[in-house]
């Protein structure tokens, strides 16, 4: 009996070689998107949004995020690109380019009627031997005691993103920021590191800041602009009136009790603001000849009258605290947050050595600076427009990831290419000397496939494509583990020049792009639903 398919007359129905050729089409095509952005001398995009916004950037986790993808193939491989950088951080451009490699190598095999199966599973094979071969080139290092190398590992990230004066300014931000919010024993939390912005001066400006930069001000024009040796109380207590949670309804018999009722109410919350000023003199007022001053930052509301008492005491309080900024608080000043004024003690302020406002026009940012063993840091960018400040910190962020990757792997990989060519080779004498049968062409096609991340990097640097590759395969061919310097052309040692990929990166970005490549080899049919129509035996269907 032949086979009946029941699809909708509305919807649209590719088979065999004309989805592959679909899916072939659309994976070279966003391959052509990003490939000219990879590598220190990649070109940047310019996104427009439908409302007129501009975007400038060379990151391919915001181009494939922001980008309007509208073919289904191309919109699965940009997800599982940009889930890439979701688990390792980086690797997003070279994924795209490796997907679309792999799928235009397998062309010509499909061409010659070699069916997807043997490719797909040839594939498979070498990513198994690549993984291996992975693991034995990968470098194991202690970086607790040379941190050089992570300043490596951070410069090699970054210049892919900035410009060269501004990823070497970043290098020790970065590698700083992480090494100050680590702990023993302890996963690295890297919401720990604070990224602030501030539209001013020019983007080599910016500065690590081994404390916590909030991004608002004191509320009372009589508080102190400028604390030294500050005493940090962290609290979420409101000090201001109360809403009820429901609607109700308060009926006085006259105004003597109504009065008495909101004068209780004051009372109440005058007596929760008199608590923290006792707590402020027990450990200001002491015989020390230094001064101390004392500092109030607030989850929930400070009404006026309130702060009118602080300002008084001289005391300087801020209001509505981001929660995000409460848990940074106590990590960088110590101390503990309090919920109660019934757990004021000494023992809950943290300590702080300067604390200043910093005004930039209509703005306000209170630096908490000088403390002393914080887990928690700011990164303050500095950049004299929008578009420089978004750059700055899509780079700071793939930063902290690759420094984050290096000290939990405990291994790194060289870069400039040097792997993929490795590996490239490798494959190419396993496929020669240990397999037999047509499933080593799918080996082949893999090792092929690695080429293309040295291969752009040669053209994006303006070098001829084909003169760099033979040079560095030659190397490779003699056993010498070499990269491509992009500004001269010639092979050059990645170690020695300090250029360092993630392993986890390199990892990830093999298991991924091959199983993605082979299940899009797979597809022998594409099924585009239509509208549900009516008038046959089951709504919206017809037999064809």
């Amino acid at each position: 009996m032949s086979a009946i398919s029941t699809v909708s007359n509305k919807s649209e129905l590719a088979r065999k070689q004309e989805a592959l050729l679909i899916n072939i089409n659309a994976s070279i095509g966003l391959q052509n998107v990003l490939k000219t952005n990879l590598g220190p001398k990649g070109t940047l995009k310019l996104l427009v949004s439908a409302s007129g916004d501009l975007k400038l950037t060379k990151d391919g986790n915001v181009l494939l995020k922001e980008m309007q993808i509208q073919h289904p193939t191309a919109a699965l491989i940009a997800r599982i690109a940009t889930a890439q950088d979701q688990i390792t951080g980086d690797g997003t451009t070279s994924s795209v380019l490796l997907i679309g490699e792999l799928m235009k190598l397998s062309k010509r095999y499909l061409d010659e009627n070699i069916h997807p199966r043997v490719i797909a599973d040839g594939i498979e094979l070498g990513k198994r031997e690549a993984l291996k071969f992975l693991d034995e080139k990968n470098s194991k290092k202690d970086f607790e005691k040379d941190h050089e190398l992570l300043s490596c590992v951070a410069r090699s990230s970054v210049r892919t993103k900035v410009h060269l004066k501004l990823a070497d300014k970043l290098t020790p931000i970065i590698v700083d920021s992480v090494l100050t919010i680590r702990r023993p024993n302890e996963a690295i939390d890297l919401f720990m590191v604070e990224i602030m912005h501030m539209q001013h001066k020019s983007d080599t400006d910016s500065q690590l800041i081994k404390g916590l930069v909030l991004d608002h001000g004191a509320r009372h024009v009589g508080m102190p602009k400028f604390l030294k040796n500050a005493y940090i109380l962290t609290m979420n207590v409101s000090l201001e009136f109360d809403k009820a949670s429901m609607d109700t309804e308060m009926i006085w018999g006259d105004v003597d009790t109504k009065e008495k009722l909101v004068s209780g109410e004051r009372k109440f919350i005058e007596d929760k603001v008199r608590a923290i000023i006792n707590l402020k003199r027990q450990v200001c007022n002491t015989d020390d000849k230094q001064e101390k001053n004392f500092v109030v930052i607030n989850q929930k509301g400070i009404d006026p009258p309130c702060l009118d008492m602080f300002a008084k005491e001289g005391i300087l309080a801020l209001r509505r605290a981001k929660r995000r900024n409460m848990e940074r608080l106590a990590l960088a000043c110590g101390g503990t947050a309090v919920n109660s004024v019934d757990d004021l003690t000494p023992a809950v302020l943290g300590y702080a050595g300067s604390v200043h406002e910093h005004v930039l026009g209509e703005d306000k940012y209170t630096f908490i600076e000088e403390v002393k063993n914080p887990f928690s840091c700011t990164i303050l960018v500095k950049g004299p427009n929008p578009h420089t400040i978004n750059q700055i910190k899509d780079a700071v962020r793939d930063g902290l990831r690759a420094v984050k990757n290096a000290l939990e792997d405990g291994a790194i990989i060289p870069g400039a290419g040097a792997f993929e060519l490795a590996a490239s080779t490798h494959l190419h004498k396993y496929a020669t000397e240990k397999l037999t049968g047509r499933i080593k062409l799918g080996v082949q096609v893999l090792a092929d496939a690695l080429l293309v991340i040295p291969k752009t990097l040669a053209v994006n640097s303006g070098l001829d494509q084909t003169d760099t590759l033979l040079k560095l395969q030659e190397e490779h061919e003699k056993g010498h583990f070499v990269g491509l310097d992009i500004h001269s052309g010639e092979p050059m040692d990645p170690a020695t020049e300090g250029i360092w990929d993630n392993y986890r990166v390199k990892r990830q970005l093999l298991q991924s792009a091959t199983v993605v490549a082979s299940q899009l080899l797979l597809v022998d049919e594409i099924l585009k639903a239509g509208k549900s129509g009516t008038g046959s035996g089951v709504p919206g269907m017809e037999q064809q």
